[in-house]
């Protein structure tokens, strides 16, 4: 999981901000493959807070906490059948986060 730790205020913020965005990868039946996990792994790079939704998992918390450790990402949130993730860009972060936890 990346450093430093998300905080209750900056997952939230996470959250409201991903409420407007369209899920980037699903995953189907195949369940997480290599691919569906690479796929994810670019979207975050690319966007740094993505949805991804789920077709009927059999364990849709152990499947989100699973893609996000495998993805390196911070899990800010599971609705329904939809994960929302956060990493930040390795070089220029979009989000502050200290921001985001003091509810700026």
């Amino acid at each position: 999981m990346p450093e430093p730790e998300l905080r209750g205020r900056a997952r939230k913020a996470l959250r409201a901000r991903a409420h407007a965005l369209r899920p980037l990868v699903h995953v189907g039946e195949g369940g997480l493959s290599e691919p569906v996990v690479a796929a994810v792994a670019s979207a975050l790079l690319d966007h740094e807070l993505v949805k991804v939704r789920l077709q009927e998992p059999e364990d849709k918390k152990a499947t989100a906490r699973a893609l996000a450790d495998r993805t390196d990402a911070h899990l800010c949130g599971l609705v329904g059948h939809t994960v929302i993730l956060y990493r930040p860009h390795p070089e220029k972060p979009r989000e502050d986060l200290q921001q985001l936890a003091r509810g700026a």
